[in-house]
């Protein structure tokens, strides 16, 4: 016996001793891991920049401690430190280029076109840019073609075919499970509401989808054509040709792609565009070294301020409390834009929309905190590859509104969708009674359909709501009600067709937006400085539900370009009944 309790004894003393080694082990690996990734990169001679695009793009990157767990390749990029990377490359001698390898990018055209307006901007200085890929998927190849030199795989194709856009209907699925979807809306176009009401899509709706996927088409074809001394009719004649299913060397004839070369030929093909010897040394520099190199500009002193606050995601949805990802909380921004009005030091605000709207209630208390704050300083809206509808709400009232010609922004219209699960309750054998004192108490219960009186009331709200955010509109943009209610109706214009109506001021990305927003603050001395701030390692650690990253993180990986659909249906009984807020997909391939 004693034997035994002194083995035993033993065994969980060392077990004890073990888990505090290991516990302390832990918190060294993390301090390493996050003073690495703060240590600042020394540039060598003869660099390159590498921009490995393989995962999903979003407005600003955070680091999550759960990342390492994934055991996988695919990333999550900040358009911010894409961009300023860039711009870190262009003006930091060592880096004589950037070669792009284009793998897969989850990504809008706008942000695309952001991206490659940038490398456009770098090759002014003189430097090359090479893109290589085993297989370019059409965003990516309109990413690359601005480079020098467009490179392909011998085996490789370039997937050349158009634009579509190709929703997905939910009405037949809801009627099998005895769901009927109740909608209440305002606008002709405002086809939010159709994947569950119908299984196709209206007349107008139609109308508009053609008129922006001709009017990205028209821009991606117009770009490649002066990068790539292509025609536009060459282009189209090429995508019509479905190119991607013929030899690699018919893109090479048709002018999309200039060298056909193995992966593994790659380095000595840009030591050669260096100059240097296939023995010399070539240091490559991945986006998590050009993060941490340090900027030429010298520090300001001034104390002056322009401020850049990114709103990205649904407004007041239910998907970014579940799963740690992008969201526009309305009560957290109103909160930041109340600071940064009361910061005398705060000259200018540049706010960052990027987002298809979400809340009406959250997008009215936005615009309201946007109004306050323009009293104080200017506000230049920089919107992304998304300002509609609540997007576009939280933006009408700014100073300025700039914004990609690819952005798809307006569709300003109202809607409601109240869902009646009675038919649900039958097949399954349960009933429903109710009691009550006056005549709408039970309203809102889904175990029956609403009554005239109560789609009355709803529609009355829901014009109500309309003619509020036409009022918003018309008031922020100097238009008549009346005038605007011919181009709103819920219709979705790109941003160069919103620049002819009106709804948008200049074509441009970021860095256009903060050059309006500091001559309108009429500072010399400045520093830019984003906000909200990012969260450092420790509090994205306590602040991140694990299981909920890891699925989602999944599911993006294995779902890829159909995850905002599946996230947006598995979400939907969190998300106000009341929305401003374009479809809960586009889904533009």
């Amino acid at each position: 016996m004693k034997d035994f309790l002194k083995f035993t004894l033993a065994t969980v003393t060392g077990i004890i001793v073990s888990s505090v080694i290991l516990f302390f082990i832990s918190i060294l690996v993390f301090f390493s891991m996050v003073s690495s990734s703060e240590s600042e990169t020394q540039v060598r001679k003869n660099s390159i920049m590498m921009l490995d695009l393989n995962g999903t793009l979003a407005e600003r990157s955070q680091e999550n401690p759960f990342d390492f767990l994934m055991g996988d390749d695919y990333n999550t990029y900040g358009l911010d430190d894409i961009l300023s990377s860039i711009k870190k490359a262009k003006e930091n001698d060592d880096i004589k280029g950037i070669y792009i390898q284009a793998t897969e990018l989850g990504a809008g055209f706008a942000a695309r076109e952001e991206i490659r307006n940038a490398l456009k901007d770098f090759k002014e200085s003189g430097k090359f840019i090479v893109a290589y890929s085993d297989n370019y998927s059409q965003g990516l190849y309109y990413l690359s073609s601005v480079a020098d030199k467009v490179l392909l795989n011998p085996q490789g194709m370039v997937e050349w075919r158009g634009l579509a856009a190709t929703p997905v209907f939910f009405k037949d699925l809801l009627a099998k499970i005895g769901v009927e979807m109740q909608v209440f809306k305002v606008g002709t176009y405002k086809s939010a509401v159709e994947p569950f009401i119908s299984t196709e899509m209206s007349p107008a709706n139609r109308e508009q989808v053609n008129a922006y996927l001709s009017s990205i088409w028209g821009q991606v074809t117009s770009d490649i054509s002066e990068s790539r001394k292509v025609s536009v009719d060459s282009l189209n004649a090429a995508a019509d040709r479905m190119l991607m299913f013929y030899p690699a060397e018919e893109s090479v004839k048709s002018g999309l792609v200039d060298t056909l070369i193995y992966k593994n030929d790659v380095r000595n093909y840009l030591k050669a565009m260096i100059g240097i010897d296939e023995d010399d040394r070539m240091p490559v520099l991945g986006l998590k070294e050009m993060i941490n190199v340090k900027k030429n500009t010298p520090k300001d002193k001034s104390g002056n301020v322009i401020a850049v606050y990114y709103a990205y995601g649904e407004i007041d949805g239910g998907s970014s409390s579940s799963t740690s990802e992008e969201g526009i909380n309305s009560t957290k921004v109103i909160k930041d834009l109340r600071k940064l009005k009361d910061d005398e030091d705060v000259k200018a605000v540049v706010l960052r929309v990027n987002s298809p709207g979400g809340s009406a209630f959250g997008s009215e208390q936005i615009w309201y905190a946007v109004s306050e704050l323009k009293k104080e300083k200017p506000v230049i809206v920089s919107m992304g590859d998304y300002a509609a509808s609540g997007g576009y709400y939280i933006s009408c009232n700014a100073d300025t509104i700039v914004a990609e010609p690819t952005t798809l922004t307006g569709s300003i219209g109202i809607f409601g969708m109240f869902p009646n699960a009675k038919g649900l309750a039958d097949k399954i054998g349960v009933n429903f009674d109710v009691v009550k004192t006056n005549q709408y108490a039970d309203f809102g219960m889904i175990t029956r359909p609403m009554n005239d009186g109560e789609k009355g009331l709803l529609q009355m709200y829901i014009n109500n709501g309309y003619d509020l955010f036409l009022t918003r509109c018309s008031d922020g943009r100097g238009i008549s009600k009346e005038e605007l209610d011919k181009i709103a109706q819920g219709r979705v214009w790109t941003g160069s067709k919103a620049k002819e109506l009106g709804l948008v001021d200049e074509l441009g990305g970021i860095d256009r937006a903060l050059e309006i927003a500091i001559a309108k603050a009429g500072v010399d001395a400045y520093t830019v400085m984003s906000y909200p701030a990012k969260e450092s390692f420790f509090e994205s650690l306590m602040n991140t539900n694990p299981g909920n990253y890891i699925k989602a993180r999944m599911l993006k990986g294995t779902m890829g370009e159909i995850y905002q659909q599946f996230s947006a249906l598995e979400n939907i009984d969190k998300c106000d009944r009341i929305q401003a807020r374009v479809p809960f997909e586009l889904n533009i391939q």
